[in-house]
């Protein structure tokens, strides 16, 4: 059965109007509220407790919280036993102190301090620095990718499309001062893998359609390719979001900004590979000739 065509493109000045909304609040917050940045890129003091049984990480939380160190972070380090707690300050002391707040409710699990360490905010401005590069890195190797592999105005539209992902995730993560750490980072540079991914599928589609519809305008192309590649965007971005999802509900503390930075980006994806990605590519007026290889002289055929 031949799939109804979708007029996508009929919205795009309302998709437009949304896109520069949530862009300028999403940068509006990253300028006001800034971003918060974790133990990772601040610093701060590690501290690695061993236990004799399993501890319980909701209740070492719950205990520190009580004792006043609220942005403790804790963690399981190799064994269920073993425990890596994050938070900051540089006291030397600071070890002692957390230990002796965990036995006033484990004394049948005593807690021992295995080691202290200072991670100084020169680390994390450097991991900070590099996180940043790694980012810009990754966007340049995709303009000068689909640069050759397309054409560069389909580059342009990725690139806008994939600053428009980032923009948006971070801005939300601002405006609700989701700890940004190492993981987050992460989730970040895999937000513009996936969304790359999702508009080349769209864009290839569109190329391959130029020459199959002569005659059709590009937004009519666009329209048809987004179409026929709807039904493997929905597949691919329901599947993420519910294995993202599970992630994000049982994956406790840990994995909570993870999760969510990848829960926000692949819905951004997903919208900016049809309404940006897309919209871009009319902006830049594409044609059927943008594609067609420059001629090149053969002089096997030059006659003196």
């Amino acid at each position: 059965m031949k799939l109804k065509t979708i007029n996508f493109m009929g919205v795009r000045n309302i998709a437009f109007a949304v896109t520069v909304f949530l862009t300028l609040l999403a940068l509006f917050s990253w300028y006001y509220k800034g971003i918060n940045f974790g133990l990772d890129f601040t610093g701060g003091t590690l501290i690695e407790l061993t236990y004799e049984k399993p501890a319980d990480l909701g209740q070492v939380r719950s205990e520190l919280a009580k004792a006043g160190y609220r942005e403790a972070l804790v963690q399981n380090f190799g064994a269920s036993t073993d425990l890596l707690v994050r938070m900051p300050g540089d006291d030397p002391k600071l070890g002692n102190e957390v230990a002796g707040a965990l036995q006033k409710f484990g004394s049948d699990n005593p807690a021992t301090v295995k080691r202290v360490e200072f991670v100084g905010p020169q680390v994390g401005e450097e991991l900070r620095d590099q996180g940043g590069l790694g980012m810009l890195l990754a966007l340049g190797g995709v303009l000068v990718y689909l640069a050759f592999r397309f054409q560069w105005k389909f580059a342009v539209g990725a690139i806008v499309s994939l600053v428009h992902d980032v923009v948006v995730t971070m801005g939300i993560l601002s405006f609700f001062q989701i700890t940004f750490d190492l993981t987050v980072l992460a989730a970040v540079l895999a937000i513009i893998g996936y969304s790359l991914n999702d508009t080349i599928v769209v864009f290839d589609r569109v190329r391959e359609n130029f020459r199959v519809m002569r005659k059709a305008s590009l937004v009519e192309n666009i329209n048809v390719s987004t179409t026929q590649t709807l039904l493997r965007t929905i597949a691919t971005s329901v599947s993420t979001l519910l294995a993202i999802a599970a992630l994000l509900i049982f994956g406790g503390d840990n994995l909570f900004g993870f999760s969510l930075a990848l829960f926000i980006g692949v819905m951004a994806g997903t919208y900016s590979s049809i309404y940006i990605a897309n919209v871009v590519l009319i902006w830049l007026n594409l044609t059927s000739d943008d594609l067609i290889p420059p001629a090149t002289k053969d002089t096997a055929d030059e006659r003196p």
